[in-house]
């Protein structure tokens, strides 16, 4: 029985050999692919900026289970053990909280409607019709921006207080709506303009008419626009204190930015109980969590598809 030995020549062992480098070259240059300094101080900043905006909101929930007693020691406590509800059902007790919730969400409501509508309209307007003063109009619509709302408070209180709309929700959601519709008309236009008008065209060779491709065709494709803007006029309208400061002078008709001042005002005259400041202020913050878990889909996509065209 005769057995055949193959025996490597001088170049198949030179191949072999320098292929052995090789693999470890590309070994090396995987790994430092996937190890970049850079990159990992970069996740590690952005984990601590992460940790240093979420920590006053975990705060402010974790004190709002605490007694005032635990608040007020030298050694601060991070987790809530033994917390209960109480702080949350002390200030609910007094009922007006209710009150300035209602008051708050008709303003609000009011606001980002009658803003939207308004702004909407206006958008559509400079960005798909040519007419003489628009150029002025898209210029009155910055300069307005940069108006202080203090300067205005005079003024508004005067005009408000002429028409007998002091004290109303009315009055408040004109004065709301008149302070966002400029930032939203601006808003909106990018979104407008970044939807070709050949589309609404199209249609209309099909045989629909100007209106009808608009609002089949445009209109569903500048959704996460205005949920955008929605969210940016809902945020306006209900944190808002100065102007409600001043056209709401009845306690009674007080917002939940009012509500909550009045609240730790009360709260100072005696010892401050921080439990329930901290309570109040998760209650005055829940109903925007709401908002933002309802339209957070559409307003990643509103949020960046603006910036196409301007």
């Amino acid at each position: 029985m005769t057995t055949s030995v193959t025996i490597p020549t001088g170049g198949e062992l030179g191949a072999t050999a320098s292929a052995i480098p090789v693999a470890r070259v590309r070994t090396r240059t995987r790994w430092s692919r996937r190890f970049r300094p850079r990159r990992v101080v970069l996740t590690i900043l952005a984990f601590v900026i992460a940790i240093a905006w979420a920590f006053p909101v975990y705060w402010m929930l974790n004190s709002s289970l605490l007694p005032n007693r635990t608040l007020q020691s030298f050694i601060p406590t991070f987790l809530p053990i033994g917390g209960s509800l109480d702080n949350y059902e002390n200030v609910l007790d007094g009922g007006s909280f209710y009150s300035a919730l209602g008051i708050s969400l008709s303003v609000t409501l009011i606001a980002v409607f009658c803003c939207l509508l308004f702004a909407f309209l206006a958008a559509v307007a400079i960005s798909r019709f040519r007419f003489k003063g628009r150029k002025a109009f898209v210029l009155a619509v910055l300069i307005v921006q940069m108006l202080p709302a203090e300067g205005l408070f005079i003024a508004q209180y005067k005009m408000v207080s002429s028409v007998g709309l002091l004290n109303s929700v009315i009055g408040v959601s004109i004065i709301y709506t008149a302070a966002v519709v400029p930032f939203t008309v601006w808003m909106l236009r990018g979104f407008v303009a970044g939807i070709p008008a050949d589309l609404e065209e199209a249609a209309m060779v099909d045989g629909l008419s100007r209106t009808q491709a608009f609002m089949r065709i445009t209109f569903p494709l500048l959704a996460p626009g205005l949920v955008a803007s929605g969210v940016f006029a809902f945020l306006q309208a209900w944190n808002e204190f100065t102007v409600a400061l001043v056209l709401l002078p009845a306690e009674q008709m007080h917002t939940l930015p009012l509500w909550l001042r009045g609240f730790i005002q009360a709260s100072a005259t005696r010892e401050t109980d921080w439990g329930q400041v901290m309570a109040a202020s998760t209650l005055v913050a829940v109903p925007v969590i709401v908002f933002f878990l309802i339209v957070q889909g559409r307003m990643t996509s509103g949020l960046v598809s603006g910036a196409v065209k301007g």
